[in-house]
């Protein structure tokens, strides 16, 4: 009996045991031997610099391997999921072999550009397909619309750094995938579809549509009905759309809970049928062309968490009727036309944590009783406003806020002690805020924490000598700090301290020793009272790409060493007393495009290797010593778009390829010119130039001027007629030097000049009726040279008064007080005959010359190089000569014959 017992339990137990072996083991079954080999395919067409596939090894069971799972019951492949693996390559046909796939992630790696395989659309156990981010390309393969299982696909996320983009020239093969929730296709160019809300709209169970910059320009406004009413999310981010709101948009009333239609060019007002989507949670409808006033109605959206109204043309007051929204978490109305007062009810949104009402026209007082109820507050963004925040100065906030910009809203004269309560700020900009006190001491230490900090154009003030710097990005400009320049932290990428009266030299500053690399970028301590020599070590910032101490008092040489700044882009070292020549060592800054070295005190010649400075596009070197003649490869700068070497000692001709210059030739302004010279972070500062006959400053606008200034030197010679090809020149100075000769005919082509100053030469001739032409023209100085003749007459040359044209002896005609007579006129005239004449008779002359040269050589070069020619010529004129013997002889006989029968004649009779 007992050993009956043992035989029934023993199977018993061997059964549960095997059972419980396979639910413990992860891996009961071995992997399919065809499925393995696939993979490992696969993984050969692959770089994997990440070493994320290393655990793929033939001699390992490939349900264990990274990022692939098995059946637990069959072993057969299910779910290949390698998101941002970092694998570079191409997708292997070998994947196709694995026919129970039907998870397969391949987002966030780098194909390169490849186009979508298109055997993927016949894996038919496919329900998961998400090729986003992963750099294909190309025309996407309609091929994937016979995944009628699928219910996610996920395409697109281009990669900017990599051609072709992902395209699809319809959309008409996604209506067969009638499973699909979510579709991904963000930056999928489908400009050549118009139809798309048709193709999408038969996918009755789509939940979730993201199709963000995707050059769709038509949203079907008119269409009423549209099928996809499942649909929750729906986000068009950054199209073309120019038309209102659609219609269709109101059938979505019962799933709706996401709408993103900002970066469009979407007109007109929204519709009140916007709160038919009453469940609706996220509305962003930002940088649009939306006008009118913002509805009341939308306060009767009462779930909405999320609402985003910031860059249109909204105008009027703010709503009361946005204080119903109780559950709002982030408000933006930044960048509109807004006014009045703010809402009282603004105030009772308990769950705000983002405001962001600035660059308004809103004007208000606001005091710390209207935030009590915001205690959730973390972003508060209420600049460029006419706000007045009025606080008192024992305040303590009832919210602990991660970013604050007050700029242009007036705070209290007195610094607001109430900062240093926010622990968790990490921005903070109370630029031109009015504040006139001096910086606490606890400031510094307290704002050590700051990630970026803005405290410009006030009247703050203090001695920052035993300040340490430790923020990343940090505007001191244009206040009344003083003393020594503070230390600095490695982690400063911007510091702009310019416009105070920080005095001594700069040397301790530049060679202070850092815990760990520099990562400054942009420094700007111009218009202080800096004083000394420019350090030598400037090799411990190489990060350096803007680089700003003009209008200080340093002197001494240009370090060699700054040539080691390989990333600079600008420089400005302008009104200081600099000597000695430019360094050679600057010719290996490549990236450089502003050179500002005006107003010092240097000398020798401008230096060839100018030339090799292809990123060039603004160099100054105005008000110096330098000496002798521009060198020829200036003319290689063909970006430069100012040129200002006045009031130098440079001599010679003016440079006749200056037509080189390809944007000064151009009328058009490329928008992208100063990209290469911008920093994000860091507004380029602007640049002084003479213009119009005073010193203005450019900025902002730099990338629109167009200047060539030659003025106060000593070249002699002609103005180059190739000068009247720079059609896009707008200010052109060549006065004060010794050019003689003729305005050039052409100079009306160029039809861009605001102001011509051409006085003080020995140019001479009558002024060219083209340069009427020059309509623009809003300055124009021809004194003191040796024109003649009448003025020409038109609007244009007559609307200067009569300083333009004085010290011209033989010159009249209004605005000049001398009247033309005809002695005039034909002075002219004459002047004009005995030029034409003269020039006619230097032509006669140096035809005749090259006539005769070439009639000489073209006979006896040929004699004297070809003999059997020269022997045929004096053969030639050897038989000549017999035949003028024989002739002649035939004649004098003939004529002693006659005069002999006459004289027989005679004499008979």
């Amino acid at each position: 009996m007992a050993i009956s017992r043992v035989i029934i339990v023993f199977p018993l137990l061997c059964f549960l045991s095997s059972t419980i072996s396979i639910l413990c083991d992860p891996y009961p079954l071995v992997c399919n031997e065809t499925e393995k080999h696939a993979l490992l395919s696969f993984k050969h067409a692959l770089f994997d610099p990440e070493h994320n596939l290393s655990s793929w090894s033939a001699q390992e069971d490939c349900c264990g391997w990274n990022g692939v799972r098995c059946h637990n019951i069959t072993g057969r492949v299910v779910d290949l999921d390698l998101f941002d693996f970092g694998l570079v390559g191409k997708v292997s046909p070998a994947l196709f072999q694995l026919e129970f796939l039907n998870y397969l992630d391949l987002s966030w790696n780098d194909f390169g550009g490849t186009p979508i395989p298109s055997f993927l659309g016949s894996m038919q156990s496919l329900t998961y397909l998400d090729l986003s981010f992963a750099s294909f390309g190309g025309l996407i393969p309609l091929e994937l619309g016979n995944l009628s299982n699928l219910l996610h696909l996920g395409l697109g996320g281009a990669d900017s750094s990599y051609e072709p983009q992902l395209y699809a020239e319809n959309l008409r093969w996604i209506s067969h995938l009638s499973s699909l929730k979510l579709l991904f296709m963000n930056e999928v160019d489908l400009h050549r579809e118009v139809q798309w809300v048709e193709s999408i709209s038969m996918l009755s169970s789509i939940s979730e549509l993201f199709l963000e910059d995707c050059e769709l320009d038509n949203m079907s406004p008119s269409l009423e009905y549209v099928n996809f009413t499942s649909l929750t999310v729906l986000s068009l981010h950054g199209n073309h759309f120019n038309h209102e709101l659609p219609n269709w948009l109101s059938n979505l009333t019962a799933s709706l809970l996401q709408l993103d239609l900002s970066g469009n060019c979407l007109k007109g007002h929204i519709p009140r049928t916007i709160i038919e989507l009453r469940y609706l949670n996220v509305l962003y409808l930002s940088s649009n062309q939306l006008t009118w006033q913002i509805p009341e109605y939308l306060g009767q959206l009462k779930h909405l968490e999320d609402l985003s109204l910031g860059y249109n043309s909204f105008v009027g007051p703010i709503p009361s009727s946005l204080g119903n929204l109780s559950s709002l978490i982030s408000l933006s109305l930044y960048g509109n036309k807004l006014n009045g007062t703010l809402p009282s009810s603004l105030w009772l949104l308990s769950n705000l944590e983002t405001l962001m009402i600035g660059n308004n026209s809103l004007a208000d007082t606001i005091s710390e009783v209207h935030f009590d109820k915001l205690s959730k507050l973390k972003y508060l963004d209420m600049s460029s406003t006419s706000l007045t925040f009025k606080v008192n100065s024992n305040w303590v906030p009832p919210f602990q806020l991660e970013a604050m910009w007050m700029s242009s809203c007036q705070m209290s004269p007195k610094f607001p002690t109430w900062l240093q309560t926010q622990t968790f700020l990490r921005n903070l900009d109370i630029s031109k805020s009015g504040i006139v006190d001096i910086a606490p001491t606890w400031f510094w230490k307290w704002a050590s924490h700051l990630q970026w900090i803005d405290l410009s154009d006030n009247q703050i003030s203090g001695d920052l000598s035993g300040v340490w710097l430790n923020n990343i990005l940090i505007h001191l400009n244009s206040n009344c700090f003083t003393g020594l320049l503070p230390a600095l932290s490695p982690n400063v990428t911007v510091l702009n301290m310019a416009n105070n009266s920080f005095s001594g030299p700069i040397s301790h500053f530049l060679c202070q020793k850092l815990n760990g690399r520099s990562k400054l970028e942009a420094l700007d301590l111009s218009n202080n009272d800096l004083s000394g020599e420019l350090p030598l070590c400037w090799k411990s910032w190489q990060s350096l790409t803007h680089v700003n101490l003009g209008n200080n008092n340093f002197s001494g040489k240009i370090p060699d060493s700054i040539g080691s700044l390989f990333s600079l882009k600008a420089l400005h070292l302008q009104n200081n007393g600099l000597s000695g020549s430019i360094p050679s060592s600057l010719r290996d800054c490549t990236s450089l495009g502003l050179l500002d070295l005006s107003g010092n005190k240097l000398l020798g010649n401008v230096p060839n290797w100018i030339g090799e400075l292809a990123a060039l596009k603004v160099l100054c070197l105005r008000s110096n010593k330098f000496i002798a003649e521009i060198p020829s490869q200036i003319c290689q700068l063909s970006s430069l778009i100012v040129l200002d070497v006045s009031d130098n000692e440079l001599s010679g001709i003016i440079p006749k390829c200056l037509n080189n210059f390809s944007l000064m030739a151009a009328i058009e302004t490329p928008d992208d010119l100063f990209t290469d010279l911008e920093h994000s972070s860091y507004e380029l500062e602007g640049l002084v130039l003479m213009t119009v006959g005073r010193e203005l400053e450019y900025k902002g606008i730099l990338k629109y001027v167009r200047m060539v200034d030659l003025s106060s030197n000593n070249f002699s010679g002609s103005i180059p007629t190739e000068l009247s090809q720079l059609f896009g020149l707008r200010f052109l100075n060549v006065s004060k030097n010794h050019l003689m000769g003729r305005i050039p005919e052409k100079i009306g082509r160029m039809t861009s000049l605001l102001s011509l100053d051409l006085s003080t030469n020995h140019l001479s001739g009558e002024i060219p009726q083209s340069l009427a032409d020059l309509t623009f023209l809003n300055r124009l100085n021809l004194s003191h040279n040796q024109f003649r003749g009448r003025i020409p007459l038109s609007t244009q040359l007559q609307s200067f008064d009569a300083f333009s044209y004085i010290g011209n002896a033989q010159l009249c005609g209004a605005p000049l007080t001398k009247n033309c007579t005809e002695d005039d006129e034909s002075q002219g005239m004459d002047t004009i005959d005995e030029n034409e004449e003269g020039s006619e008779m230097r032509w006669f002359y140096i035809s005749m010359g090259l006539g005769f040269i070439v009639g000489f050589w073209g006979v006896c070069g040929a004699l004297l190089f070809k003999e059997n020619w020269r022997y045929a010529y004096f053969q030639f004129l050897y038989d000549i000569r017999d035949w003028v013997y024989v002739a002649v002889a035939i004649r004098l006989n003939w004529f002693h014959d006659n005069l002999r029968r006459l004289l027989v004649s005679e004499t008979l009779h």
